[in-house]
């Protein structure tokens, strides 16, 4: 018999110390740290409370290679990820350059009335994720110009980004092109469109009641103020006169729309973005690049330097205005590499709890406790979420517990898109509110914000688990195997 044969199970105790000391270090960065918690002290805390788990497990006669082995493909199925991180990065940056963002901006400051701003950054978020089916896309591409309409709007960031999230989730949730709305069903064993059908029931009124806040605290906003209508103009201003402002600006957008609708594939999608990004930058933005390049450069070797930084480092600009500077220079494979690191630290102590067994340890001691439907399903909400702060991945999220409850739900008598909607309503909605979950940590880096700078403003994403927890202790709308559909 192998070692690792011999190692034991861990008790209920074993799996909730480092989930405990995970807690206490991660509010410990918060507390001395604040919003730079997420440029290193939350890895850290990943890394030790993963050695805590490490520890437990030689204890319990696991070997380190063993270990290992779960580290390395923990952090193999981020790969995929990381790439579009990358990608994103790179997109944000020769949009910037080529003007794109800064006409979305532009266009914005002009159409849009502050009073219902937020509830038309979550309404065209969602319209836009429900046709390409991807949060991700959505929020690195309309969700930065709703953050730059804001900021011309002297509007709360922190709420705009609660809106584009809430919009952006809302749509890919429904969306027959999204990657988790096909995961979920696929896991539970129910069909796509009954799912999507079925969602609607707690999608819909969770959205509404996101959308009437959002329009009450817009319509609180005093859209005559005269400082208001100065910072826009400011803005607009600033940039007319530093870029070339067109509505062909938009092309790599349409283009960029289009690919994803077509169901390219996100990696290969956002990079063809990015390339027609740099391309537009080189049409279109002639004289910003001139200026931008160093002094005695030739013009070929001014437009391959700016544009090649623009891939990798981003867009630096200077305009006078150090709040509109901090606006439009961004972007660059370089600014994604803190949230990758945090993705990997993340998920590999994820990949060592599961090894151990101390997740299906927690799982199988909540279970234990569900004996109404209204218990399981609460059950399901709280292991999606706890998945999603262990593992720190959307699709493990749905996927575990997707196979963990699949049968549980059998037994009663319960049809699978009850369990299919369960995990959308908790494993997908919650991973942008966590800071090291993948989608927490994309967020962070395509909106410039911290989850816990937007976490109470995205009113879909906390209404819409509640909702589900609520339906299933009313039994309202709970599916039976024997229901004729």
């Amino acid at each position: 018999m192998s070692v690792e044969n011999q190692s034991k199970a861990p008790s209920f105790f074993d799996a909730l110390i480092p989930l405990v000391s995970l807690v206490i270090m991660l509010s410990a960065s918060v507390t001395y740290f604040a919003d730079n918690s997420s440029y290193g002290p939350n890895q850290i805390a990943l890394l030790f409370a993963m050695g805590i788990a490490i520890i437990i497990g030689l204890k319990n006669g696991y070997t380190w290679l063993s270990i290992e082995k779960a580290i390395i493909h923990g952090i193999s199925i981020s790969l995929g990820a990381i790439l579009i991180l990358l990608t994103v990065g790179a997109l944000i940056g020769t949009w910037l350059l080529s003007g794109t963002v800064p006409t979305m901006i532009y266009f914005g400051l002009q159409i849009i009335d502050p009073s219902w701003f937020y509830a038309a950054a979550c309404v065209v978020c969602g319209i836009v994720a429900m046709s390409i089916g991807s949060s991700w896309t959505t929020a690195a591409t309309v969700g930065v110009a709703f953050i730059g309409i804001a900021n011309g709007f002297e509007m709360s960031t922190s709420i705009t980004a609660g809106a584009v999230i809430s919009g952006a989730y809302f749509g890919d949730k429904l969306s027959p092109l999204s990657e988790t709305t096909n995961l979920a069903p696929a896991v539970a064993g129910s069909e796509l469109f009954a799912h999507i059908r079925y969602m609607l029931w707690t999608t819909i009124p969770s959205i509404s009641i996101a959308l009437v806040l959002f329009l009450i605290i817009g319509f609180n906003h005093s859209a005559g103020d005269s400082a208001n209508t100065e910072a826009i103009e400011t803005l607009s201003n600033t940039l007319i006169s530093t870029f070339n402002i067109s509505v062909l600006n938009l092309i790599p957008l349409a283009i960029l729309l289009f690919l994803a609708y077509k169901k390219v594939p996100a990696f290969p999608a956002v990079a063809i973005g990015a390339i027609i990004g740099g391309i537009w930058a080189a049409v279109f933005q002639q004289e910003l690049i001139l200026t931008m390049a160093t002094a005695g450069l030739s013009q070929t070797k001014a437009f391959i330097t700016v544009i090649w930084t623009a891939f990798f480092d981003g867009v630096v600009v200077n305009t006078g205005n150090d709040e509109i500077d901090e606006l439009l220079s961004r972007g660059g494979m370089s600014s994604m590499l803190n949230t990758i690191w945090l993705v990997m630290c993340a998920l590999s102590f994820g990949a060592v709890l599961e090894h151990l067994g101390m997740l299906k340890k927690f799982v199988e001691s909540i279970l234990s406790a569900a004996k109404s439907t209204g218990s399981l399903i609460a059950s399901t909400v709280a292991t999606c979420i706890g998945t999603n702060l262990i593992t720190a991945d959307q699709y493990m999220s749905i996927v575990m517990p997707g196979r963990m409850y699949k049968e549980e739900y059998e037994r009663r008598g319960l049809h699978p898109t009850v369990l299919s909607r369960t995990l959308e309503d908790s494993g997908t909605i919650t991973s942008p509110l966590i800071p090291w979950n993948t989608c927490g940590a994309f967020m962070f880096a395509a909106l410039a914000l911290t989850s816990y700078d937007y976490i109470l403003y995205c009113f879909f994403n906390l209404i819409n688990p509640i909702m589900a927890i609520i339906y299933g202790y009313l039994g309202y709308n709970i599916k039976k195997i024997t229901d004729v559909d």
